[in-house]
């Protein structure tokens, strides 16, 4: 009954890529617990130039429907799943928005709505995530964040989630270039929380070009959101720097208790400062552009988990 259902208005955003063999299934799975549970949403498939019939199977799907509204946006050219996804939260304009990074069906029905109705307890993120990743390099990657990172929020993998509108504001008044949604999520100052099922049946193969992609993402992630990046080059400064401090320090040695060619000493004194101011000069810029990062995508000026009004 439509007196029974919820009155939040909800967008489900999909990102769709030669899913064409899966997505019909996806989409009726998904339309049916929306359909069932809320008065009005809205579903936004996001297409990443696909080469197969994912379109025309989106387009058969909307044409059975008449309580929802769906649309497809199609990209310019492939962009991957992060700027596409960027794309479809701009375009959505529900209280709640959905966010579907893949095409998957193995979580149960019921898990949709436990995440909703978790949200509607005061967390403004919450996640739906398997029991334990399908990829040991998906494991391995954010093992390696989360150590790097340090943050409050831990990564990992996620099939869907859902954010509030407040938490969709909060994300864009933080950074107008969001490389890594999950790492800005976690990063935001919100209520976050995230709920484990075991997997059902698996489908679907990762496509080369979305292998390559998540590589590329993993890197940049690694570089931007921790402080991986500045600790090894930090590092490797500091080691360089100390070997240039050595061979100066066996040069005198060597100039105090052999005899050395003439202007070897001078020449081998000259090279291991020279290489030490160097590295001394490569260690501050390495500071400088970890602060800029840090800066740029990972602080705000404030972060305000909420607003309790007492009177």
């Amino acid at each position: 009954m439509m007196e029974n259902k919820e009155k939040n208005f909800v967008s489900a955003v999909l990102y769709v890529h030669n899913q064409e063999l899966y997505l019909a299934d996806f989409l009726r799975k998904i339309n049916t617990i929306l359909r069932e549970n809320f008065e009005n949403y809205e579903i936004i498939c996001v297409d990443d130039r696909s080469t197969d019939k994912s379109v025309q199977v989106i387009a058969e799907f909307a044409k059975s429907l008449e309580e929802a509204s769906v649309s497809i946006l199609h990209m310019s050219y492939y962009q991957g799943v992060e700027l596409s996804m960027n794309a479809g939260m701009d375009l959505a304009i529900g209280d709640f928005v959905l966010e579907f990074d893949k095409v998957s069906c193995d979580f149960p029905d019921e898990l949709l709505m436990q995440i909703y109705r978790t949200s509607l307890e005061g967390f403004d993120i919450v996640s739906a995530a398997p029991e334990r990743a399908e990829r040991w390099t998906s494991r391995l990657f954010y093992q390696v964040y989360n150590r790097a990172a340090g943050k409050r929020a831990m990564l990992r993998t996620e099939t869907f989630r859902i954010l509030s509108r407040r938490a969709v504001n909060r994300v864009h008044s933080m950074c107008q270039s969001i490389p890594y949604r999950k790492a800005v999520y976690a990063n935001c100052g919100l209520q976050i929380k995230t709920l484990t099922y075991k997997p059902q049946e698996r489908k679907g193969v990762m496509l080369p070009e979305e292998k390559e992609m998540r590589r590329d993402m993993a890197f940049n992630s690694l570089i931007l959101f921790t402080n991986l990046g500045y600790q090894v080059s930090s590092l490797l400064a500091g080691m360089m720097m100390l070997a240039a401090l050595f061979i100066g320090l066996y040069t005198i040695v060597i100039f105090v208790g052999a005899k050395p060619v003439e202007g070897w000493t001078t020449t081998m004194l000259f090279l291991s400062l020279a290489f030490f101011g160097v590295f001394a000069i490569f260690a501050i810029i390495i500071k400088y552009l970890s602060i800029l990062i840090d800066l740029v995508f990972t602080k705000q000026q404030y972060a305000i988990e909420g607003i309790e009004k007492l009177k």
